[in-house]
């Protein structure tokens, strides 16, 4: 199963999602073909609510434990409330360079 994949089918399970992507941003970073090593997720919950962004944070951090340890090199986390995230018109913002090194 690829890495996204299981990214996905963790998070929707620990959080009951309005609104998840996860995107794999690996190809524009200068890593392999087809590393699986660079993410960005958009997580819309409301069980954000009352929570600050670190422990929102910590909250998929746990939830992907396996995951970051055996294969994610970079993870841009966008976590919101359904209030926030119609707030930004449905919009999450683009993720930053790679420091290491774009393609």
């Amino acid at each position: 199963m690829r890495t996204q994949d299981k990214i996905t089918q963790a998070l929707e399970k620990d959080f009951s999602p309005l609104h998840l992507e996860v995107v794999d941003e690996s190809h524009t970073h200068n890593v392999p073909d087809d590393a699986q090593s660079h993410f960005k997720v958009t997580l819309v919950t409301d069980k954000f609510d009352g929570l600050t962004l670190i422990k929102r944070h910590r909250a998929v951090n746990t939830s992907l434990d396996g995951e970051i340890r055996d294969s994610i090199h970079a993870l841009a986390l966008h976590t919101m409330t359904p209030e926030e995230w119609f707030a930004k018109g449905g919009q999450s913002p683009d993720s930053p360079p790679c420091l290491g090194g774009d393609k």
